[in-house]
This record gives C-alpha cells, structure tokens and sequence, in this order.
C-alpha cells in the first residue's frame, strides 16, 4: 500500500495547476494499478514497447505520456492512443508523429525538448531552434498534431543553483514565446530530486517515479 501512502503524501505537496505525471517505466502492471485505483491517471514511459503492453491491459481512461527519446520508426505503435510525447527535438520527428497521427484519424499534443543541461547526454533543441521550429511553415501545416508546450532536463548535480538557473532559463523561454502567441500551455520540467525547485521556477507539469514508485526495477 506504500504506492497509495506517496501518491496521496506528494499530491498534498503540489499547487493546484501542477500536473503530476506518474513514471512507471520498469514497474509492474500490479504496481501502475494500485496508483490507479489511489487516483491517479496520467502515467509516463520512456518506452514504447513497454507502454504499449501496458495500455493493452490497463484502463481506457489512462492518460499515456511517452517522456523518452523518441524513434521515429516506434512512433506507429503508440499513435492509436499516446496522449502526450515530451521529448520532440526535430521536426523530421513531427513530421513523421503527424503522419502516423493522421493515419488514425487523431490529434496528438507534443511538447519540445529544450536542451537546458551542461551534459552532452542529453537531448533537446536550442533556444533558437526551439523559435525556429515553432516558427516554421511545417509546422503549421501539420493538422494531426499540437505542440503545446515545452519540456526540459537540468543536469544531474548536486549545485541546486545551477538546476534552478537551468529551470528559470526555460521559463523564460516559455513566456517569451508566449508573448509571441505560440499560445504554450505546458511547462514539463522536474522530477523525484528537483521538483521543488522546478515548481518555484515555474513549472506546471512534474515527472515523478521513484517518490511514488520507489526504486526502479532494472533487468541486467
């Protein structure tokens, strides 16, 4: 039942307009269920296969939230029901989420990946391919799919300076986009160890695992 107890214990800590996404990559379908029945809905995975085999078996009204790096050629599998990807940094990789979106006749919400980190590991665009992409006559002639917002990864240090830095520089992206309509909604950005600050620099969506779930399960 500790699934229940974190789940109810965080949510006290969240301001009403922040989002909670719960990651269960590497758990149970047992483990998704007990958040489920505590509540919660929204439900993140960083693998298509893996979040494929879980929407078959778990509840229709489970919102899926796809927050890993994306293969463009997986994207077909998961086009029937994702309801949120995080981790769009190329327009070949819009393209391609509008094509398979418009195959089964849907609108998909997409998030951009801003590169805000130091480390090379990870991923994202840069401010100004960000503008470019948001800017683009592609994008606007893509129907099946929506960005509404844009997502981000500080780096993985102990410097809480740093991290919040990180975090206000893209709030600061999002507002200025916003000032040039791109009408944004969603600022994805904070996990298990930095949703605190993510929250104080803005952010309106949290990525949370280990606080609900515990440690992840890894298969050597």
């Amino acid at each position: 039942m500790f699934i229940k107890e974190n789940l109810i214990s965080f949510k006290k800590q969240l301001p009403e307009d922040v989002s909670l996404v719960a990651v269960s990559k590497t758990k149970p379908v047992s483990d998704i269920k007990e958040a489920y029945d505590s509540g919660q809905r929204i439900f993140g995975e960083n693998k298509i296969q893996e979040m494929v085999s879980k929407y078959d078996v778990l509840p229709k009204d489970i919102q899926w939230h796809m927050i890993g790096h994306l293969q463009s050629n997986k994207i077909k599998y998961m086009a029937h029901f994702v309801d949120l990807i995080h981790g769009v940094d190329s327009l070949s990789t819009l393209k391609e989420i509008d094509k398979q979106a418009r195959k089964h006749q849907r609108l998909i919400n997409c998030l951009l990946q801003v590169k805000i980190a130091k480390e090379d590991s990870k991923f994202g665009l840069s401010i100004e391919d960000t503008q470019s992409v948001l800017s683009s006559e592609a994008l606007s002639n893509m129907k099946n799919l929506q960005v509404v917002g844009l997502m981000g990864m500080a780096s993985f240090t102990s410097d809480m300076e740093e991290v919040s830095k990180e975090f206000s520089n893209l709030k600061s992206l999002y507002d200025k986009l916003n000032k040039e309509n791109h009408k944004l909604s969603i600022l994805s950005m904070g996990m298990s160890g930095d949703y605190k600050i993510a929250i104080e620099n803005g952010s309106n969506m949290l990525r949370v695992g280990s606080a609900i779930f515990g440690l992840r399960n890894y298969i050597a």
